[in-house]
């Protein structure tokens, strides 16, 4: 009974692509950035090979690396999610999902305001805090739904509980996704909910994700139509729009991730177990918090002893990331950046991948992992 277990530590880059600079940034490194804080400790993922990656020189290099390692390039054009999760799962975006550094046109805020039956304020581009604080009591007032977007392909509705109630909320991000395809067919419609009273206003777990279907086959479609298990773990299931996908799973933090990736490594499945760990983007990259990203990877590499205990002796494990934040820059936004490959199934000796060209490798090692011909 095969079993493979793909964790995404959402946002973890390890140092600048070469064409890094075409996407606005200058030489992002979120694992040095972080290397720096003083809540910084990855025992256990040094000794699995992170320090021993081509180009890695800010953390110790183990002596002899428990995992195969390496670093990827992204092949796609972009620097987000989306094109992030989709590439490892074998699927290449050529062209960019659009991007609306001046908010979106008019014709598309009055044909969404029509649908929904409420009025839209800011559309800008805006820190997800920030913009709650800025639009959050005029939000409250008026019941006017606050659009914004970022430096990536997404449309996102902020909108306090009490309000929009969640379900409301989430029909406006269906009827937005429905209308923005085509020339306007951003990767991700995301629902942004918030609680509390001007000036404390904080954003809830019940975000959701709405995104466009992949725009050819994945890994997951493969493992499906070949009767193997594929179970999601955190906003998996969003990013491939539940394509592929037999069983979901929400969490609400890293560590309610962590803790349903273990519950699965003690049951029966033939198959994949994919998870995204996004606190490091959407709580500490995003808002530039090296203290906090680095306390949230030492958490990560406090369990991953748990994690090889559970281990079975024909599973794989491989541990990667979709982009790069690098809370050390000056920018919010993602960055482009290498991400880590540590591949570790027990009696298989380590070995340097050196640098993959694309992220689907990843992909191809699961599928090569359960023997499909692809």
């Amino acid at each position: 009974m095969k079993r493979a277990f793909l964790i995404v530590l959402d946002s973890f880059g390890i140092g600048p692509l070469p064409d890094c600079k075409e996407f606005g940034d200058e030489s992002p490194n979120t694992l040095l950035s972080i290397s720096k804080s003083k809540d910084f400790s990855i025992p256990n993922l040094i000794s699995l090979g992170l320090g021993n990656v081509d180009g890695v020189d800010c953390i110790e290099k183990a002596d002899t690396p428990l995992a195969i390692y390496g670093r990827a390039m992204e092949k796609s054009h972009g620097k987000d999610t989306t094109v992030g999760h989709w590439e490892l799962a074998g699927v290449i975006s050529e062209n960019p999902l659009p991007t609306y550094e001046n908010g979106f046109p008019p014709d598309v805020i009055e044909k969404f305001e029509r649908l929904c039956g409420r009025r839209v304020i800011c559309n800008k581009p805006y820190s997800g805090t920030q913009v709650i604080y800025d639009y959050g009591k005029e939000h409250i007032e008026t019941g006017a739904l606050i659009v914004y977007t970022s430096a990536d392909s997404v449309f996102q509705i902020a909108s306090h509980e009490d309000v929009v109630p969640i379900e409301e909320l989430y029909r406006y991000c269906k009827l937005a996704r429905e209308l923005l395809v085509g020339e306007h067919g951003v990767g991700r419609v995301i629902a942004r909910p918030f609680v509390g009273e001007f000036p404390n206003f904080k954003r809830t777990a019940n975000r959701r994700d709405f995104s466009l279907e992949p725009t050819g086959k994945t890994m997951l479609d493969t493992l499906s139509e070949n009767n193997y298990d594929v179970i999601s773990i955190g906003k998996i299931f969003d990013i491939f729009a539940g394509r592929g996908i037999s069983v979901s799973n929400k969490t609400s933090s890293n560590s309610d991730g962590i803790k349903k990736t273990l519950e699965y490594l003690d049951k029966d499945f033939c198959g994949l177990c994919f998870t995204n760990l996004v606190d490091f983007d959407m709580l500490y990259g995003h808002r530039n918090d090296v203290d906090g990203y680095a306390s949230a990877l030492s958490e990560f590499d406090r369990f991953i002893p748990a994690i090889l205990e559970k281990l079975r002796d024909e599973d794989l494990l491989i541990i990667a990331a979709d982009h790069g934040c690098d809370p050390g820059d000056t920018s919010t936004d993602h960055t482009r950046e290498y991400i880590p490959v540590l591949v570790y199934k027990k009696g298989v000796w380590a070995k340097n991948l050196g640098t993959l060209d694309s992220f689907c490798e990843i992909g191809n090692m699961v599928i090569n992992h359960f023997s499909i011909k692809n």
